[in-house]
Order: structure tokens, then sequence, then C-alpha cells
């Protein structure tokens, strides 16, 4: 098995392609190694690894998240042998019920404004995160402004403010007038 690695805007994620489907629907994160131990092999074994704080599974992709205390250098070969060591084993990515959903809020889908805004982010943002090991998410739409959940990667990335606010709100501007402003939730 070979396990591509590539960098992120996020000095602390790095994203990990292993080569074949990680979460066939949803998308799964997990900053606690508790709730990791219940819901994912995958997940329990990368945060087995000293220095992990975080684990985002994506449709083809992995991104891991380290603490300051250490440096890749020395996490990377660790972390690249637990996702091996979890695919030999023919265990599971993830329970079922670990997938979370790729659309945030429910409501408003019958407002013209909230489903262009959410076919704006599927079709031009998200694939953009996701080459990066991240997810943007909508999370509703209030006088105005777009409320977006970051994931994985983007997640505590120094740039994401930038590309929230610079990229995506100008997007969101220019192609659905109402929009006034963008903001991130956690």
């Amino acid at each position: 098995m070979f396990i591509q690695t590539e960098p992120t805007p996020n000095p602390a994620t790095l994203k990990f392609l292993p080569g074949q489907a990680v979460m066939p629907r949803g998308v799964a994160e997990f900053t606690d190694p508790d709730e990791a131990e219940r819901l994912s092999p995958l997940a329990r074994r990368i945060f087995a690894v000293e220095g992990v704080a975080g684990v985002y599974l994506g449709s083809d992709f992995i991104s891991v998240t380290k603490s300051d205390a250490v440096d890749w250098y020395a996490m990377k070969p660790a972390v690249l042998g637990a996702i091996m060591e979890h695919y030999l084993s023919g265990e599971p990515v993830a329970a079922p019920e670990a997938a979370l959903s790729v659309d945030g809020e429910t409501g408003g889908e019958d407002d013209p404004t909230v489903r262009q805004i959410k076919e704006l982010i599927d079709s031009r943002v998200r694939p953009a995160v996701a080459r990066d090991g991240g997810d943007i998410v909508f999370h509703g739409f209030d006088r105005g402004v777009v409320y977006l959940h970051m994931r994985g990667a983007c997640s505590g990335c120094p740039s994401s403010i930038v590309t929230l606010k610079n990229g995506i709100e100008n997007l969101l501007k220019y192609y659905v007038p109402d929009v006034v402003e963008v903001r991130a939730v956690s």
C-alpha cells in the first residue's frame, strides 16, 4: 500500500491519501481520543501516535492535525504506519453514526437565496477546500450573513479567515446580492 502525503495551508495539519475510499458517505471529525475510540478504529489508531490533536476523515483523504509540542518530522512515519495498519486489518474506517452530514443546518431550503448559496458552496468552495484537506459546510443564513462551519485542515488554519473573507465572501457577494458578510461558526 502506498500512502501519499500533501501539505495543507495549515502548518499543523497534513493530508494523507491512502489511494482508496476513506468515508463512502459523509465525513467524520475527531478532536477527542475517547470519541475516536468509540466511533472509529482508524482514528483510534491515529490518536495512538503521540502529538495527534485531531483527525478528519474525508471521502478519499485523512487530515491529521498535530499539537504544537511535536514536529511532523517525528510524527509522520508513525501516522503513516497507523493508517497502513488500519487498512491491512480489514476493520471499518468508522461506525455509521460517526459520519457527519455535509449539509449543516437544514432550515431554509425553500428560500431561493439559501439554495443558491448552498449550490455555490457545494460546486465551487468545497472542492477547492477539500484539496487542502478541509471542508466548509453551510450552517445558516440570516439578515445577509452566511454562517459557515470549518472542518479538518480549515479549522484553526492561520489563513482560514483570509480565505473566508477574501475568497468565499467575495464569491458569494458577487453571485448572491443578498449576501453582505460571511462568518465562521464553531
